[in-house]
């Protein structure tokens, strides 16, 4: 058995072939992201003691004690189990605890009901058949009208060659535009901003607008490979995107990914949604009281509801619970703090701080800009 942070090319080349070949996690592509540290193990039954000819690896980013796995280990799902189980004792060697953060219903079906193990809901994922999305905008008149309004303004959706879109000057600057209005600083690991670096086999459709097309959003998707299907990964909206421009990015997706076969397409989690029908029982109560309150007064940093109300209104076939599970009894709060880190990429204290002054920064922003209209309307009255 082996680690890599972010080792050479061959490495990161080995865990590609591993994704592509047993990927089944919505975010198993993520794992490719850089600041990922990776652990491989041998085929079942070799005796070799290195990463060569893995048939498993594990994605993780550790904090304190901690290691804060990147969804769930990578392999055929009969491997899942002891590949788990593998890369828990290694980690109890070193005297680190395992948390998988972002795992769904195989890794569930492995520790479900296990007294060693504890699993809190994280939330919801929509899923899509793509095939049946031309039935949905049909069927939906709001929707249809907010393609039509990106199209009234010019706005069209075209799937760039990954050449074209590898780390794009005009998509770089996109991207900052919208990392400026988010409430949070840019996080990382299971929401890292920069993959225009890595596209490997990742897709990106970019709204052009007007006759020059100039770039005004774009969106990346990412190869969910055992599930012939791809999660929505990223989707970035920039000042000069009129309404309608991410609903018509999706449009075009899901279209050209049905066309070449795809049957899955997910936009990912919505945290802390209950409408995959799981009202966790297993919370512990600390813990839902935290997730409660942060739903209720995070809005100026996050906006949950309005997150997944968005997923929502493209009328989803379904909803599938996405969970967080570690390797003891209970869930506890260094669990929780840990995740924060890895998502901070530093300290939770100094993540949040910054997140504060962002909000001041922007609520500065909105008074002045309230007060700016107030003395032109004093100056030139109706």
């Amino acid at each position: 058995m082996g680690i890599s942070t972010d080792g050479p090319p061959d490495e990161l080349a080995r865990t590609r072939e591993l994704v592509l070949t047993y990927g089944w996690n919505t975010t198993v592509y993520q794992i490719l992201n850089p600041g990922m540290t990776r652990w491989f193990a041998p085929p079942d039954g070799a005796d070799g003691a290195g990463p060569r000819d893995p048939d498993a690896v594990v994605a993780f980013r550790r904090y304190h004690r901690v290691r804060v796995v990147a969804g769930a280990p990578v392999c055929a799902a009969g491997r899942l189990a002891a590949v788990a189980a593998a890369f828990e004792r290694e980690a109890q060697a070193q005297r680190q605890r395992v948390c998988y953060f972002g795992a769904e219903q195989r890794l569930e079906a492995v520790y479900a009901g296990a007294p060693d193990h504890a699993m809190v809901l994280l939330g919801a994922q929509p899923v899509w058949d793509p095939r049946a999305w031309p039935a949905i905008v049909r069927a939906h008149a709001s929707l249809r009208a907010q393609l039509h309004r990106a199209r009234n303004k010019g706005v069209a959706a075209v799937e760039w060659p990954r050449e074209r879109a590898h780390a794009n000057p005009a998509l770089r600057r996109l991207l900052r535009e919208w990392l400026a209005t988010r409430g949070l600083p840019p996080l990382h690991f299971l929401v890292e901003p920069e993959t225009l670096e890595r596209l490997f086999d990742r897709r990106v459709f970019v709204a052009e607008r007007g006759a020059a097309g100039e770039p005004v959003a774009f969106v990346v998707v990412s190869p969910v490979p055992e599930r012939g299907g791809w999660l929505v990964e990223q989707f970035v909206r920039g000042r000069a995107a009129p309404n309608g421009t991410i609903e018509l990015l999706i449009d075009a997706a899901m279209r050209a990914v049905a066309a070449d076969g795809a049957t899955y397409v997910t936009l990912g989690l919505a945290p802390l949604s209950a409408r995959a029908g799981r009202f966790d029982p297993i919370d512990p109560p600390w813990l839902r009281l935290v997730l409660l309150w942060v739903r209720a007064h995070g809005r100026r940093f996050y906006n949950f509801e309005g997150l997944e109300a968005f997923k929502a209104k493209l009328r989803p076939a379904a909803w599938e619970p996405v969970f967080a599970i570690v390797d003891r009894p209970r869930f506890a709060p260094g669990d929780l703090w840990a995740i924060a880190g890895v998502f901070g990429a530093g300290s939770p204290v100094v993540l949040v701080l910054r997140a504060v002054a962002r909000a001041a920064v922007t609520e500065l922003g909105w008074l002045a800009r309230r007060l700016a209209r107030g003395l032109v309307f004093r100056r030139n009255p109706r």
